[in-house]
């Protein structure tokens, strides 16, 4: 199976840089909201205010109809009044040793601060039980190489060096460290294993759901 492309994020003082290029189809805050992991109706906010682009042209119609090859950029700028602390939130921590913690995180926790979310955070949580963090995903994300979703439970690798953090960011890259999903599913499932290859897309009718979609994305 073919491996998506998967975006590049670039840090700097003033914010982040999501870089990705575009498998054909799709619309450019569809396309963003995926890559970047904020929601559509920022994104779109952003997009309107002129802060994507492709193929390095501005583009601020989010509706805007992505070619395949097409090189798309969208910068999200660090709030100017956020201040990140350290908060004393229980965590269950299942491993950790001098280079990288596992972290089980609970359903309905947001993973880094973003527009909506500045507290309460896993980011303001491991900055109170780790002191040790990874910089290099920016200022905002310290320890952080991968996320799951606010909505998703599960296990999370935090990063205590740079090393560590430049050594697990390669591993998913390539695949070598990969992740497992378990998920409740309605229906009757005819056998015991298997693969679902199948594109996937935005529910036509519950927005807040994914669904195979002829349309959709390669997973």
């Amino acid at each position: 199976m073919e491996q998506p492309n998967l975006p590049i994020i670039e840090y700097s003082e003033y914010g982040r840089t999501i870089k990705a290029t575009a498998s054909g189809g799709e619309r450019l805050d569809v396309f963003l909201a995926s890559s970047c992991g904020e929601t559509r109706s920022y994104v779109r906010r952003l997009i309107v205010e002129g802060e994507a682009s492709i193929n390095g042209k501005e583009e601020t119609k989010a509706g805007a109809k992505l070619k395949a090859g097409d090189a798309v950029e969208l910068f999200i700028a660090l709030p100017a009044s956020t201040e990140l602390a350290a908060e004393d939130i229980p965590l269950s921590i299942v491993y950790e040793d001098s280079d990288i913690a596992v972290i089980d995180k609970p359903k309905g926790m947001v993973v880094h601060p973003a527009p909506g979310n500045e507290t309460g955070t896993l980011v303001n949580a491991i900055m109170y039980h780790i002191k040790d963090l990874s910089g290099i995903g920016g200022e905002m994300r310290p320890g952080i190489v991968h996320r799951i979703d606010k909505l998703t439970s599960g296990l999370i690798v935090i990063a205590k060096n740079d090393n560590a953090h430049r050594s697990l960011a390669a591993q998913m890259k390539t695949h070598e460290a990969g992740r497992v999903y378990l998920a409740l599913v309605n229906g009757n499932i005819k056998k015991d294993s298997g693969t679902i290859d199948a594109p996937i897309g935005r529910h036509r009718t519950d927005r807040k759901k994914m669904a195979v979609r002829p349309d959709g994305r390669s997973a």
